[in-house]
């Protein structure tokens, strides 16, 4: 089989391929990441690329424009290569550095959890503040054995339990085989002094491993955050409970889709669940190399994995078919996955380290949700309280502690910067905040990390909503308004758009627009949401004035503009000091759960009392959905504080 390199531009990324090989999969090898929401079926237009030389084979999609197509324009996943050949990929179709939370949930509990500022780092244990008590996934413990003599001569097994027992109150401990067959020896040439690593594993503790000396001191676990679009990776110190550092990247599962379903098809092809599983375990093992390396940390000194993420997240990590998610009636393989050594999924830290997975509900809320549930503590809450996490799907849950209904409604991937014509993530160059000046229309707008615009995110894009609302750009249907005088408003390929950025000013040289196909698409995303919320409150016979705080989690939540997101809707109407932005609660909830054998007990509860609601059955949903496709709804009595300024 005859063999081509390719050259990937700006990065100058080489790698040899089998020749028919396409750019999209030839760019994966090389670790050059591009967009490709769609997984390589041709549909999204969102892998563009430039040859610049070489022969490539193209099929034509009807997503690239005259202009793009005599510029060399190519779609990276039809495209096959059949010689040596240099590609570029600009900026749009480049996955770039993104605005990843990392930052724990900010919420009182997990202070509890930490004690006072300060007070875990200098020593200072304050267990009255304790929320729940300090016992790690995995535990060492140092133990001086006695020898055995002839008065005392159980064996050396047993002799383990028992000091064990002596020190810990635990009635079922078990160990392997392989650790059976090494303590003889081990004991002995120790001189009896030895560490054990003691883990909590599916109801029992276990002797996970058994080192000579004392290495008490050294033990570490990671709390792991994996998203659709992003992974987050946090390093924590298993006797302190202090957080060594943070690092987060792409999901690079993106390459196959951007959205979960995409990724479920995928994932039924040849060899793609195989694909998918290593891909994201890759990527964590780099962000556990890292952490590791720059704190100077052994990977056999990291003895525990806790990982939370939505439940196709869950079952790609541990290699287990997602099929079934997306089918009628919509069932995963398991809610409650057992905790397994780490090295059986392929995750780099101590060979014989623990790796536990956060339970989930259902098929489309899983165990960044319960997560989030555990970090902001609304199970336990007198108050009744809301959890919004708004991306594809905008889980939300309701209740206190009493109760706890949830649900998810498929907003669609505008809110991540996919389906509409300037859309991109939250990455550098992207505009996240907006202003319409209503006199003569011009943009005022701010981007991330500063850079040239390239793109809108999801937060710019409810800013852009509510500006041309306000700015009386469109009428409350989300209608374009013609005969403006501006030359913003002209006609596009797909009708009338509006002009936010100039292709001079740009850092693709193109016109940066919303069109009216993603005003339609986004009051449709806005609506979904804003239903989704007002049904799982009547279905507890309660109303969305009821509700006493609102807790808004994840990245995109973090960077919301909470009077624009009311303006267009998306939000309901009530006193702004009822919501708080709580930062990555999944990744709190996964801290809380590394650090706390009860608190990762708890999220068991919590999945277990939370009741599914799901929408696509529900007889009132059409209705109250069609309502809200009017900014900021049809019943303007909803938004009283909007009436006043519209």
């Amino acid at each position: 089989m005859a063999i081509c390199t390719i050259t990937f531009y700006p990065d100058n990324q080489k790698v040899k391929v089998p020749k028919g090989t396409d750019i999209l999969n030839a760019a994966i090898a090389a670790g050059v990441y591009i967009n490709s929401s769609c997984g390589g079926e041709g549909v999204c237009g969102r892998c563009k690329v430039i040859v610049k030389k070489g022969q490539v084979v193209s099929e034509p999609t009807g997503r690239l424009s005259k202009e793009e197509l005599q510029k060399g324009y190519v779609l990276a996943c039809r495209s096959t290569i059949h010689s040596n050949v240099e590609v570029e990929v600009p900026p749009g179709s480049r996955l770039e550095k993104e605005q990843i939370l990392t930052e724990e949930a900010k919420v009182e509990r997990l202070a509890g959890l930490f004690s006072k500022a300060g007070e875990v780092e200098r020593g200072i244990e304050i267990k009255e503040r304790e929320i729940f008590p300090h016992s790690p996934l995995a535990t060492k413990l140092f133990l001086k054995l006695p020898p055995p003599s002839l008065k005392d001569n159980i064996s050396d097994l047993e002799r383990l339990y028992r000091e064990i027992r002596r020190k810990l109150e635990i009635p079922i401990i078990q160990t392997g085989l392989a650790n059976v067959k090494k303590i003889g020896r081990l004991f002995r040439e120790s001189n009896w002094e030895v560490t054990f690593l003691l883990g909590k594993r599916n109801g029992t503790v276990e002797v996970v491993l058994i080192e000579p000396g004392d290495t008490s001191k050294r033990n570490f676990g990671v709390a792991l955050d994996i998203g659709t679009t992003t992974i987050v990776a946090q390093l924590v110190d298993l006797n302190t409970r202090k957080t060594l550092g943070t690092k987060a990247t792409h999901n690079r599962q993106v390459s196959y889709g951007e959205d979960v379903i995409t990724r479920m098809v995928y994932a039924g092809k040849k060899d793609g669940l195989e694909k998918l599983h290593h891909v994201v375990i890759d990527t964590i093992n780099e962000l556990i190399s890292v952490l590791s390396t720059e704190h100077q940390i052994s990977l056999s000194e990291i003895t525990g994995v806790m990982c939370a993420g939505n439940m196709t997240m869950s079952h790609l990590l541990l290699r287990v078919d997602p099929t079934y998610l997306r089918r009628e009636p919509y069932v995963p393989t398991a809610n409650f996955m057992p905790v397994i050594r780490a090295a059986e999924a392929g995750i780099k830290i101590n060979p014989r380290g623990l790796l536990a997975c956060l339970p989930g509900v259902s098929s489309y809320v899983g165990a960044d949700i319960v997560a989030g549930v555990l970090a902001s503590g609304i199970d336990e809450a007198d108050k009744l309280s809301m959890l919004i996490d708004i991306g594809t799907n905008g889980e939300i849950v309701l209740g206190n502690r009493e109760w706890l209904v949830c649900c998810s409604s498929s907003a669609g991937p505008a809110f991540e910067g996919s389906g509409v014509h300037s859309g991109v993530r939250a990455m550098e160059g992207a505009i996240q905040k907006i202003e319409i000046d209503p006199e003569d229309y011009k943009v005022k707008y701010f981007t991330i990390g500063g850079n040239k615009p390239v793109g809108i995110c999801g937060s710019g894009y409810i800013d852009a909503l509510a500006e041309l609302l306000k700015a009386g750009v469109i009428e409350r249907s989300g209608k374009i308004r013609e005969n403006l005088d501006t030359k913003r408003v002209r006609e596009g390929e797909e009708g009338l758009e509006f002009v936010l950025v100039w292709g001079r000013d740009s850092d693709t040289n193109e016109d940066i627009i919303i069109t009216q196909a993603d005003i339609t698409n986004l009051i449709r995303s806005k609506g979904a949401i804003y239903t989704a919320a007002d049904i799982l409150a009547k279905k507890t016979n309660l109303e969305l004035k009821d509700i006493e705080k609102i807790y808004l989690a994840g990245g995109f939540g973090n960077y919301l503009n909470i009077e624009k997101s009311i303006w267009i809707g998306l939000l309901p109407d009530l006193d702004r000091k009822k919501f708080e932005f709580i930062g990555n609660s999944s990744l709190a909830g996964a801290k809380f759960a590394l650090l706390s054998y009860e608190a990762m007990m708890k999220t068991r509860e919590i999945a277990k009392k939370m009741t599914y609601i799901e929408l696509s059955v529900d007889p009132s949903f059409m209705n109250e959905y069609t309502g809200a496709l009017f900014l900021p709804h049809t019943d303007l009595g909803r938004f009283p504080t909007v009436i006043e300024k519209l």
